[in-house]
């Protein structure tokens, strides 16, 4: 029957009023939403790739490294001597340095291999004496046949002993490879990295390549800043470790300290690691007063890291809030160990300083 003309056609589609309206909130919050997945992503990608190259990575970050530390040293020499020989001065230089202070080390532990032998008979029988005082209480027979439990143990797990010492050769073979390609690295950075970089930019188009200039200079100046300055604070913890620990007359005082200076690239947790080991070294060789004063030294070489040698000396290249550096170490520790732990901070420093970098040119005047 037909619609009479008087009459408006009947409509199966809802009036606009009726439609579900998303709110603005929720509309901006799905839009950043799927592109936070796609960064996610990416960046997952890209660590999935690094992660099957992580020893070429991780070599060519110590090539920076060795870059950062030998480049001011070769551009002194080079004054004075034509700049090949300059870096190889240089980097001959680093080498003595860093054998003759692990020759020192050494020779320091031989020595006194013969008393620590006995200082740490002796502390081990006082640490049994006070554990069956009060408040342990442990049996007098706790430790008795505690030297014939490790043998057993160690004899009935040698196929896993051997096993892993042939695992760890074949690390140590791995380090030693990963080394020298930091060096190779590190001795062509240093002596040519500006034309390097050059030529990575030329390749560009000009407006990606004044974009990548501008991040390559605020990345490498914040890079070679924390360098210098993560170094300047672990010399200075492990020189006042040394110091305190060779007036506390705790044994290997050197060893510990440098210890202590490795243990200070990684930030807010490498400290207080090395200076428990210590710790522990104390209370074998000299009692628990010792050991409670190497504990405390624990407090104060934090509260001198955290307070005094990161804001003056490394505020000037890494502007990162120290629970940004926390969750950096954490997180970095979680998805590479100790590598990533190490690596973690200066990357996230190096990110965003690009990013500030790239937005100051963008917000600036053309």
């Amino acid at each position: 029957m037909p619609t009479p003309p008087d009459q408006p056609a009947l409509s199966l589609e809802r009036p606009s009023s009726e439609e579900p309206q998303v709110p603005g909130l929720l509309r901006t919050a799905a839009a950043y939403a799927w592109r936070i997945i796609a960064v996610g992503v990416v960046v997952h990608v890209a660590f999935s790739v690094l992660g099957q190259f992580h020893r070429i990575a991780v070599a060519v970050f110590l090539g920076l490294v060795i870059t950062a530390v030998l480049r001011p040293v070769a551009g002194l020499l080079a004054r004075f001597m034509p700049r090949p020989l300059a870096v190889a001065a240089a980097l001959i230089g680093g080498v003595v340095l860093v054998l003759g202070a692990l020759a020192l080390v050494g020779e320091t532990a031989a020595d006194q291999r013969s008393g620590l032998e006995k200082e740490f008979v002796t502390g081990i029988d006082r640490i049994e004496r006070q554990l069956e005082e009060p408040p342990f209480r442990l049996p007098p027979d706790a430790f008795d046949d505690l030297q014939s439990r490790i043998g057993k143990l160690l004899s009935s797990h040698r196929s896993t002993l051997i096993s892993t010492a042939l695992s760890g050769a074949s690390r140590l073979i791995e380090v030693l490879t990963v080394l020298a390609l930091a060096v190779f690295c590190g001795v062509f950075f240093t002596y040519s990295g500006d034309r390097q970089w050059q030529w990575v930019c030329d390749q560009l188009h000009d407006g990606a390549r004044r974009q990548v200039t501008v991040a390559g200079r605020a990345a490498w100046r914040t890079f070679t800043g924390y360098t210098h300055g993560i170094l300047l604070v672990a010399a200075t913890n492990a020189v006042l470790v040394g110091i305190a620990l060779f007036a506390l007359g705790v044994p290997l005082a050197m060893p510990l300290a440098l210890l202590e200076f490795l243990a200070a690239f990684i930030p807010l947790i490498g400290s207080p690691i090395a200076l428990s080991i210590a710790a522990v070294v104390a209370l074998a060789s000299k009692g628990a007063v010792i050991a409670l004063v190497v504990v405390a030294l624990i407090v104060v070489i934090g509260q001198i890291e955290g307070h005094l040698l990161h804001p003056v000396v490394m505020s000037w290249a890494v502007r990162l809030h120290p629970v940004v550096v926390a969750l950096a170490v954490v997180g970095g520790a979680v998805a590479a160990g100790v590598i990533g732990a190490a690596v973690a901070v200066p990357l996230v420093a190096v990110v965003w300083s690009v990013h500030q970098a790239l937005r100051t040119r963008t917000d600036g005047p053309e």
